[in-house]
C-alpha cells in the first residue's frame, strides 16, 4: 500500500500523511460499495499482491460470477 500512497502523494503534491488519509478514504469507500467477496481482497490487491485475483475469480464462480460482480458494482455505483 506504500506504493499507492507514494503515487498519490507524488501525483497530487499532497504530503504523505494527507495522501495516506486520501487512500484510506478511498479504500473504505471501495470496501463498502463492492460485493463482500471482492471487498475482502482490496487491501491485499492495493498492496500489490495480485495473486489474490485468482482466488477472487474462484470465489465469484468463474467468469460468470465476475460478470455478475461487475454488474452488481455498476448498479451500486449508479453506472448502469
Amino acid at each position: 500500500m506504500e506504493e499507492l500512497i507514494k503515487m498519490v502523494s507524488d501525483r497530487t503534491g499532497l504530503a504523505p500523511d494527507k495522501a495516506q488519509q486520501a487512500v484510506d478514504a478511498v479504500m473504505t469507500f471501495l470496501k463498502a460499495k463492492l460485493p463482500p467477496a471482492l471487498a475482502s481482497h482490496i487491501d491485499s490487491i492495493a498492496s500489490g499482491n495480485m495473486s489474490d485475483l485468482g482466488g477472487i475469480a474462484t470465489e465469484l464462480g468463474g467468469m460468470g460470477g465476475i460478470a455478475d460482480m461487475v454488474k452488481g458494482a455498476e448498479q451500486r455505483f449508479g453506472m448502469e
